[in-house]
C-alpha cells in the first residue's frame, strides 16, 4: 500500500532521527551543506571550523528550520582543540553515532624540489594528521552505540596522478584512504563503520587556501582531455550532492558498506586517471 505522500516525507526525514554527527570544516562547502542536510534529517549536529562567524550562520540556518548545532572552533591538527570539540559535542547531546572528518587544504602547489618542508608538514599535518586526531578521540564515544566515521578524501592520489604540484595534497588523501581501510578492520567489532569519499572537481572555497608558485611551469606536461572534463553534468558537482552521499553513510541505510572508497566526481576521473 501507498504511503500518502506528506506521511512519506516525513518518514524520509527522520533518516538520522535520535543520532548526533560531529562535522569538520562545518563552516563552509561540503561540511556546511552537510551539517545542514543531517539536521534537516533529524541529527543533532557539532559544527567544527576556524572561524566562529561563519559558523554561526551555519548554526542560524540550521535552528530556523528547527535543528539543533553546537558551532566550536578548533584547529583539527592540534590535538587539544580537536579532542575538546568532539568532548563537548558528545557531552552536550550525551552520545556521538557520526563523525565526518571533512576539513582539508589544498595548500602549496609547486615542484617537490622547491617546496618549503613547512608547507608540505601544513597540508599532512591538517589533512592526514588531523583526520587521524579526529577519528581517535571519536572513538570512545562511537564504541557505546556503534556508528559511521566518513572521511572526505579525493579523487587525487587515489585514481588522478595528472594534477602537477599536488604531492603534499595527494599524499595526504592517499593516506586518507589507507588509514580509512585499517580503521574499518580495526573498528568493525565495535559496529562502527569506516568509509571515504572522494570528490573530484567540486564548487566549495577550498581553492582560498590554495597558492600556486611559478615553478609549477616547469614541471608541467601537457595532459590532453577530451572536451568537457565532467561527463556526467559538463560542469563540478555540489556541496549538497556530496552530502546526500554523506547522509547516506552517515545513516542506517549503508549499515553493511565499510571500507569503502567511493568516488563522487561525474566520471571526471575515468577521463584523467
Amino acid at each position: 500500500m501507498t504511503q500518502p505522500k506528506d506521511q512519506a516525507e516525513t518518514v524520509w526525514e527522520r533518516r538520522l532521527s535520535g543520532k548526533v554527527a560531529f562535522i569538520t570544516g562545518g563552516g563552509s562547502g561540503i561540511g556546511k551543506a552537510s551539517a545542514i542536510l543531517m539536521a534537516r534529517h533529524g541529527a543533532k549536529v557539532g559544527i567544527v571550523g576556524r572561524t566562529m562567524d561563519e559558523l554561526k550562520e551555519v548554526q542560524a540556518e540550521i535552528e530556523s528550520s528547527g535543528g539543533q548545532a553546537l558551532p566550536l572552533v578548533a584547529d583539527i591538527s592540534v590535538p587539544e582543540e580537536i579532542e575538546k570539540a568532539i568532548v563537548q559535542t558528545a557531552e552536550k547531546w550525551g552520545r556521538l553515532d557520526i563523525v565526518f572528518a571533512n576539513a582539508g587544504i589544498n595548500g602549496v602547489l609547486t615542484p617537490i624540489e622547491d617546496m618549503q618542508v613547512s608547507d608540505w608538514e601544513t597540508v599532512i599535518n591538517i589533512n592526514l594528521k588531523g583526520t587521524f586526531l579526529t577519528v581517535k578521540y571519536a572513538v570512545p564515544y562511537l564504541k557505546k552505540n556503534g556508528g559511521s566515521v566518513i572521511i572526505t578524501s579525493s579523487i587525487n592520489g587515489n585514481r588522478v596522478f595528472s594534477n602537477f604540484g599536488f604531492s603534499a595534497y595527494s599524499t595526504s588523501k592517499a593516506g586518507q584512504v589507507a588509514f580509512m581501510k585499517m580503521a574499518a578492520i580495526e573498528l568493525a567489532q565495535f559496529k562502527i563503520r569506516v568509509n571515504a569519499i572522494c570528490p573530484g572537481a567540486i564548487e566549495t572555497n577550498i581553492g582560498e587556501n590554495t597558492k600556486q608558485t611559478p615553478e609549477l611551469e616547469e614541471i608541467r606536461i601537457p595532459v590532453e582531455f577530451p572536451e568537457g572534463s565532467q561527463p556526467l553534468e559538463d560542469g563540478p558537482g555540489s556541496a549538497m550532492q556530496v552530502a546526500q552521499l554523506a547522509l547516506f553513510l552517515g545513516s542506517d541505510e549503508s549499515s553493511h558498506i565499510t571500507g569503502t572508497d567511493i568516488y563522487i566526481d561525474g566520471a571526471e576521473s575515468l577521463l584523467r586517471g
